[in-house]
């Protein structure tokens, strides 16, 4: 079991945007974060253009390594991320939580896109550089 602090990325659909932090978050700062990402009403499969572009820019496929999940679906998670869907999340316990108020690039051009996943990146990696001294005390017991 990892003494990893647990992040969840939280969005209504669990379905792009929560979807693309869940995949950065694995790869960019999974040395010091565990990613998860849920929603509240799950759709049935990942935004195509997400996938495409995700195994484009990282090479990751989120339909091998993801799928949507409800919020019930995750372990108790330390923070929460939500994403900017412009509604009342649901409460979820944690010690630190923050909305990153991202627009969904839904149904929009690639360039949208590209600028909503690049925009993830960076909030990952500052993220990873924040958790990494405030739960540090944590591994050490």
């Amino acid at each position: 079991m990892s003494s990893l602090p647990k992040v969840a990325f939280i969005c209504v659909h669990n379905a792009c945007r929560s979807q693309i932090a869940e995949a950065l978050g694995k790869k960019l700062a999974g040395d010091v974060f565990e990613s998860h990402s849920a929603g509240t009403v799950v759709q049935s499969h990942i935004n195509q253009d997400a996938v495409r572009l995700m195994k484009m820019l990282y090479g990751i496929d989120m339909e091998v390594t993801q799928y949507s999940k409800h919020i019930s679906d995750i372990p108790s998670v330390d923070v929460v991320i939500t994403m900017g869907c412009n509604v009342s999340c649901p409460f979820l316990p944690c010690q630190h939580r923050e909305d990153w108020n991202l627009d969904d690039p839904t149904g929009q051009s690639d360039t949208v896109f590209l600028h909503t996943i690049k925009e993830i990146e960076q909030n990952i990696l500052d993220l990873k550089k924040r958790l990494e001294g405030k739960f540090a005390k944590r591994e050490s017991r």
